[in-house]
């Protein structure tokens, strides 16, 4: 019968540790599997992955192609509704608030609240993105959600035009001025 007092583990489990510099007999002693001297024969001698020696880098040689949109990524902080029940009833839920909380930490562009959990009582929530799911239990629980105007990242994409008079250009007379000095 097995108890605790006479529990080991299967044969073949355990290996005795390798036991390096122990001489010349041992199978592991003189140069202890580094080999003969070099950089990682060292003691705090290793090398980055991809340092190729200082050569060009195979990364760096290769072209770049194509599009990337990892810098462009928005990244939301997800709320769900059964971290939100912990709030008393009434409570007004927006991103700083959650952030004295400890909820939302880092660097987000907004708040997306997604539906997974139950709310007991209604809460009013101010945030960017809402799922219908979400939306649909907050307004059974006898909550609100505002949602936030979208924020624009770089201004927006076609400005509106300013007003209808006529832009008048400026005459040529700089280029003539120009060309005499160049003589």
């Amino acid at each position: 019968m097995i108890r605790l007092h006479n529990l080991r583990p299967r044969p073949g489990a355990r290996h005795r540790t390798k036991r390096l510099g122990i001489g010349e007999s041992s199978g592991h002693g003189k140069t202890s599997g580094k080999g003969h001297k070099g950089q990682k024969a060292r003691s705090g001698g290793s090398i980055r992955l991809g340092f190729e020696g200082g050569q060009m880098p195979l990364i760096r040689r290769l072209p770049k192609r194509g599009f990337n949109n990892a810098a462009f990524k928005k990244h939301y902080a997800i709320i769900n509704l059964d971290d939100l029940s912990q709030f008393e009833a009434g409570t007004l839920i927006n991103e700083q608030m959650l952030r004295e909380s400890r909820h939302v930490r880092g660097k987000v562009v907004g708040l997306k609240i997604l539906g997974r959990g139950e709310l007991a009582h209604g809460l009013t929530i101010e945030a960017d993105k809402v799922s219908e799911s979400a939306r649909a239990k907050i307004e059974k629980a006898g909550g609100t959600v505002n949602l936030k105007e979208p924020r624009a990242a770089n201004g927006p994409r076609h400005p509106a035009p300013q007003s209808e008079a006529p832009a008048t250009k400026p005459k040529a007379k700089k280029t003539a001025a120009k060309k005499k000095s160049a003589k």
